[in-house]
């Protein structure tokens, strides 16, 4: 009920932004440089109105977006709801039915698929570096900007009684330096450390907020997880104990609801939620960005998302969403 009511409210935004809206003037990155975070906004958005009447307004005088215009997204997993919100509000259509237009190929994969011309926009997360490398060296020019923040975040089973780990105890277990959990106050079992594949977005924000110029230890075969779901799963059940960890993105974990049996636990005794995201309390935050080539027309269906998106009520359907919105 409350998604139908999200697309009810932003179609109506929609409806005169997409009409009204002047493009902002976004920089694009020196090409093969990392994108820039951008700090969240200090404040909730305000509250959308629902329509006097029941029905969708018409979005007459717009872009008219058709499934033969809208633009070929792909990007991270944990970005696949907001890519349903934005494809069912744009072509009028129930989120059932837009979810063969989502079907993304995960982070650092998408950003490969964009620049050779198998997409025309990504909502993704941080990829592996290299991808950057690897886009410079084709000449592929992007254009990217941070749309919303999200936090790393680590789990353990819910039995396990350890409830908060300091950034470097994380960093330490991922070394091999702790391998036992009465070392951290817990119990004495051994660490199960999980960790993601090489071109994993998690993997990445791994090296990049927590790791540093610290090598994660190489993991046996079966500690490794392809996929987000996969994680989550071992995590919770290895063994048939609670030693293991792992880490993932807040909004995958939580209000995708994939998260049920496990714990996130408090980093340098701050707990991950929306609000300390959304402040900066939370150490371990990172961005969502989307690109689109730097070759896209004025008037072309990607461009005009991509500036939707930057936009006052692009933002305000990001928060509706669940996720934490740039403040652009």
């Amino acid at each position: 009920m409350m998604k139908k009511l999200i697309s009810v409210l932003l179609a109506a935004v929609l409806a005169l932004s997409l009409a009204a809206c002047q493009r902002p003037q976004a920089q694009p990155l020196p090409t093969g440089s990392e994108p820039a975070q951008t700090e969240p906004s200090q404040t909730e958005p305000s509250q959308t109105e629902p329509p006097a009447t029941g029905e969708a307004p018409t979005m007459e005088n717009a872009f008219q977006f058709t499934r033969e215009t809208f633009p070929r997204l792909d990007g991270s997993t944990s970005m696949v709801p907001l890519a349903e919100a934005v494809a069912s509000v744009l072509l009028g259509e129930d989120r059932e039915s837009v979810t063969d237009l989502c079907q993304f190929n995960r982070t650092t994969q998408s950003f490969r698929n964009l620049a050779m011309g198998e997409c025309d926009l990504l909502l993704a997360g941080e990829p592996n570096a290299a991808v950057f490398t690897e886009m410079e060296e084709q000449g592929f020019a992007y254009e990217i900007e941070t749309i919303a923040m999200d936090g790393l975040v680590f789990l353990v089973n819910e039995n396990n009684p350890v409830d908060s780990l300091t950034t470097d105890q994380i960093r330490d277990i991922y070394t091999g330096k702790i391998t036992n959990w009465s070392q951290v106050g817990g119990s004495d079992a051994e660490i199960i450390p999980f960790q993601r594949n090489e071109g994993a977005g998690s993997q990445a924000l791994m090296k990049k907020l927590v790791m540093g110029d610290t090598p994660l230890a190489d993991p046996p075969e079966e500690y490794m997880a392809s996929s987000m779901g996969e994680l989550m799963s071992v995590v919770k059940s290895y063994d048939n104990s609670a030693n293991a960890i792992g880490y993932s993105v807040y909004y995958y974990a939580n209000d995708m609801q994939m998260a049920q049996g496990l714990k996130l636990l408090k980093v340098d005794g701050v707990e991950p939620s929306r609000e300390t995201i959304r402040s900066g309390e939370y150490p371990h935050r990172n961005a969502y960005y989307c690109v689109i080539p730097a070759s896209a027309g004025e008037d072309s269906p990607n461009r005009i998302l991509f500036d939707w998106l930057m936009s006052e009520d692009g933002q305000k359907l990001i928060d509706l969403e669940g996720y934490v919105a740039a403040g652009k």
